[in-house]
């Protein structure tokens, strides 16, 4: 979870002293504004915490292989999202953002901490790109997404 709070910190620092106005503006058609990406990564960690609560209290343990999840920010390679990740229209705050975000992290750790190990190990659900991963390797997962998005936000800022 280190790791995961050091990218967060990066990608907040990313957006520090833009406007709320370019945050929200569509830099080129069919692209998520820098906010649309803030709100998906809010998204994302709001759905695998579910998911991960949700294996932990009902899932059944199998033996699930490593996968090289390190390749997530490897941006050469498109990934379409699963529409349930994906952002809204909506203009948001960065404040309104910020606490979203502080949320989602918030009830992401409190899973994460109280969740035994073994658990971790014996259980997960699928991933799009990787198939199945276990519990485990979606937490790590959650810092390298975030990473990936972050490399999108510096795009975008360049845009700007």
């Amino acid at each position: 979870m280190e790791k995961n709070e050091m990218i967060r910190n990066e990608v907040l620092q990313a957006v520090e002293g833009i406007s709320v106005d370019k945050l929200n503006e569509k830099l080129e058609e069919g692209k998520w504004t820098i906010m649309q990406v803030l709100e998906h990564l809010y998204l994302m960690e709001r759905a695998i915490t579910h998911a991960i609560s949700d294996q932990l209290a009902n899932g059944e343990s199998k033996t699930v292989k490593e996968k090289p999840i390190e390749l997530t920010v490897n941006r050469s390679t498109t990934v379409k999202a699963p529409s349930f990740v994906h952002p809204s229209e909506e203009f948001i705050t960065l404040a309104e953002m910020h606490n979203k975000l502080s949320l989602s992290r918030e009830a992401f750790s409190k899973i994460v901490d109280a969740a035994d190990d073994s658990l971790l190990e014996q259980r997960g659900f699928p991933h799009p790109v990787f198939g199945e991963l276990s519990l485990k390797q979606w937490i790590p997962f959650v810092g390298l997404h975030e990473k990936r998005h972050l490399a999108q936000i510096e795009e975008l800022k360049r845009k700007i």
